[in-house]
């Protein structure tokens, strides 16, 4: 007979009857573990767990582009207002310190606020509050919203006449305006475009004096230069 290998202790030939019951009894042993859980009522253990759900991203609250500012002089102050949230807006401007009316004023504004300053250009005692708009058009054009404080009781309007009823201060106007109080005058700034729109790189810088009109106060031209 010949000698078998270190392994062949575990090697039943298949035709002997002894070898199917070694077998049976292997495959009971193996199922074993399992009845047994089965019975107990325990699940028997997942291969793997599945992942977690993916939470969804939570953008960043974006934040708000409204405009609020107060000025005050002369102990009269003014709480300008603006939501700054679409093409158009509503601008609302409070004041405070006035003897008689401080009504709220609002009125619609075409693009958002960009600044207000307030001044006594006309060196009154009475001061004035200019807010300073910008249209969303892509020239940006500028524009001013006044308040004047009649003799400290009560607010009205100043009024900024267009550049075209000033043929001169309007020519190679393209927008872009800025708008700041200067000594005794509200100053505007722009730059100078040709005829064929494009920029000469010269800038006009005109100066308004705040004057009492027939129907109320008017910003009146007083004078323009370039440079």
């Amino acid at each position: 007979m010949t000698r078998a290998g270190p392994d062949s202790r575990f090697v039943v030939p298949a035709n002997n009857g002894y070898s199917q019951v070694v077998r049976q009894l292997i495959i009971a042993l193996a199922f074993l573990p399992l009845v047994s859980a089965c019975d107990s009522g325990q699940q028997p253990p997942a291969a793997s767990q599945a992942a977690p759900p993916v939470q969804p991203a939570v953008a960043a609250p974006v934040a708000s582009s409204a405009f609020s500012q107060v000025v005050e002089l002369q102990g009269v102050s003014f709480t300008v207002e603006c939501p700054n949230d679409g093409p158009r807006n509503t601008l609302t401007v409070t004041p405070a310190g006035l003897e008689i009316d401080n009504s709220r004023w609002s009125q619609e504004v075409d693009g958002v606020v960009i600044g207000a300053e307030v001044a006594d250009l006309n060196v009154d005692g009475s001061p004035e509050v200019y807010v300073y708009v910008r249209s969303p058009a892509d020239d940006a054009t500028g524009s001013v919203v006044g308040y004047v404080a009649n003799n400290r009781k009560s607010l009205s309007m100043a009024y900024l006449p267009p550049l075209t009823e000033t043929p001169d201060a309007a020519k190679g106007y393209r927008g872009h305006d800025e708008f700041a109080v200067l000594e005794g005058v509200l100053g505007r700034r722009f730059p100078i475009h040709d005829e064929r729109g494009a920029p000469t790189g010269k800038l006009r810088q005109l100066q308004y004096k705040l004057t009492a009109g027939e129907a109320g106060w008017i910003l009146a031209l007083d004078t323009s230069t370039e440079f």
